[in-house]
């Protein structure tokens, strides 16, 4: 018998220097993106294609590396856009797999809006569906604030 799915909601907000515009771009632009939504040190990029429009497909395919929990494994993070308002909201249904097995949905959401000082403002609602085998609410969390560091590291260098 397979264990229940365990549902989660979770929301992230950040404030950036960098104006809504280029926010926005880091999110719209596919190379803009990979840099801090895709690459990464602890995995290979396969694949990575992304189409910003309503129902416009987002692709990830990584290989795990050595000294990750499962080195040598496939992760594919598969998304359909269903909502897009340009510099203020992006909606993405998203299903994840580990070497062809899925093992979460989610809903994410993102709304951006200007700051008073002139920097952008975000925020990122992720609404999600585990299943046997997923990394669990706790783990995708941790692994979305890591993201949004990274985002921000992204801006920070393309200032």
């Amino acid at each position: 018998m397979t264990a229940p799915a365990q549902f989660d909601t979770f929301r992230l907000e950040r404030e950036f220097a960098a104006p809504l515009s280029r926010l926005y771009a880091a999110f719209a632009d596919p190379e803009r993106k990979r840099r801090w939504f895709a690459d990464g040190r602890n995995h290979d990029v396969e694949q990575f294609s992304m189409q910003l429009e309503v129902g416009g497909r987002e692709l990830a395919r990584y290989r795990l590396r050595e000294g990750t929990p499962f080195p040598g494994s496939s992760i594919e993070a598969d998304g359909v856009v269903l909502d897009l308002v340009p510099e203020q909201r992006i909606v993405i249904a998203n299903t994840m797999a580990m070497n062809g097995r899925r093992f979460s949905a989610s809903i994410h959401t993102f709304e951006f809006s200007a700051t008073p000082a002139g920097g952008a403002h975000l925020t990122f609602t992720h609404q999600a569906a585990f299943f046997e085998g997923a990394d669990g609410p706790a783990m995708r969390r941790m692994g979305w604030e890591q993201l949004l560091e990274q985002l921000q590291h992204a801006l920070d260098a393309h200032a």
